[in-house]
């Protein structure tokens, strides 16, 4: 994959140096090039991070390939009750004690969840990884940031981002379906997002560049232009999502932070996420719910927009003051992002659940997500600022907006 030129004039614009950024292949039959790339890079022990289910796709294929080539060790991670791998203390744990400790490299073989447990356990013990994901299901590949559940609480560490990237199309297209719907709920889940971080800017007075926001929206913007072929998950559709995303964690790299593809929608899925660990239940896919929590965000925040007036609020707060400045750019922004409608329709396209009901999510912890989940980070997002002028006592005659 070829960096874009935009890419690049955002790394200058950061000072970054992109001498740094990961090898980027995506095509097809590009595993096999992993054993080229470690010997070039003289990593002669490597352990490769599996669980049950990505060994089959694509570990086994990949530990016959490196045979003889390099030293090969294999860390299958345990499932829990549900047959599900988390992020979590146990799993970590499992991985660290797994890898030897000559280990010159790790390879995570799965998506999200082996690549946060594997880039952590690498920045801790000092060495690099590298990602060979088997579904287009998220945009954190190459990002630096680890989305853990520490203590039954999400937290996202910032840790380190893969030397390589070996997207093989050969794979990611006979991934299950349900999971490529996912990567497209987490791409789509940039109309709120990116709406949010102009929001923190605006109000809060947060880090904002235009540049990073105009490249996630191109991503955003070519995935809806090839919905139909990301929908059909033929090689074209899968290699224009997983570049996309790719190209999003990228950004989140280069800007060290993942506020141009992490807002209000993230913060409800991470809530839900949790809720769900309190009870030991199955887990959702984190683009599956993605695409839900952006439509009640739109939903809501298109609600905010017709019912709040500035001349309801007596600023007290720097914030309040700025907001009242601000709300008809605010309003703006939010008026012109598409709608709910819009949105399921893009999701009902390519498979994706729509609804929180959907979802197995009850109308209670919904409700309970809006009210709460904006406590999860501090940034100044549309979910924030609700909540806050809702405490004031300032009334909305809000409609429910889940279902």
């Amino acid at each position: 994959m070829e960096l874009t030129k935009e890419l690049y004039h955002l790394a200058e614009d950061l000072n970054q140096d992109t001498s740094n950024f990961p090898t980027i292949e995506i095509k097809k039959n590009c595993m096999d090039q992993v054993a080229p790339f470690l010997q070039a890079h003289h990593l002669a022990t490597v352990v490769l991070v599996v669980d049950k289910h990505t060994y089959q796709v694509a570990g086994e294929k990949l530990q016959n390939a490196l045979q003889d080539k390099v030293t090969t060790h294999l860390v299958s991670l345990r499932a829990n009750a549900h047959g599900q791998v988390n992020a979590d203390e146990t799993t970590i744990m499992q991985l660290l004690v797994g890898i030897p400790e000559q280990a010159d490299a790790l390879i995570a073989v799965g998506a999200g969840t082996i690549h946060d447990i594997t880039r952590f356990c690498a920045y801790k013990m000092g060495i690099p990884f590298i990602s060979v994901p088997t579904a287009a299901s998220v945009d954190g590949f190459t990002s630096k940031g680890a989305p853990l559940i520490l203590e039954g609480v999400k937290q996202t560490i910032q840790t380190a981002s893969p030397i390589a990237v070996f997207a093989d199309i050969a794979v990611l297209k006979d991934a299950p379906k349900e999971l490529t719907a996912a990567g497209f709920g987490d791409i789509l889940g940039k109309y709120t997002s990116l709406l949010d971080w102009k929001i923190s800017y605006l109000i809060g007075e947060e880090p904002y560049n235009q540049t990073a926001a105009d490249l996630t929206r191109t991503s955003l913007d070519t995935c809806i232009q090839y919905v139909e072929e990301i929908a059909q998950a033929n090689e074209e559709g899968v290699a224009i999502l997983m570049q996309a995303l790719i190209e999003s964690g990228l950004v989140m790299l280069l800007i060290n932070s993942s506020r141009s593809a992490s807002g209000g929608e993230h913060h409800l899925s991470h809530f839900w996420e949790m809720e769900l660990l309190k009870k030991d239940a199955k887990q959702l896919l984190h683009g599956a719910k993605v695409g839900v929590t952006t439509i009640l965000i739109a939903d809501l925040y298109r609600q905010f927009a017709h019912c709040f007036a500035t001349d309801l609020l007596k600023p007290a707060t720097k914030i309040e003051e700025r907001l009242i400045t601000y709300w008809p750019t605010i309003k703006t922004e939010i008026l012109t992002m598409p709608d709910s409608d819009w949105l399921r329709t893009m999701l009902n396209r390519v498979g994706g659940p729509t609804t929180s009901r959907e979802l197995g999510i009850d109308d209670q912890l919904v409700e309970e997500s809006l009210n709460k989940a904006y406590y999860l980070r501090d940034r100044c997002t549309g979910l924030l600022l609700i909540n806050k002028l809702k405490k004031q006592r300032i009334a909305y005659p809000f409609e429910k907006v889940y279902g």
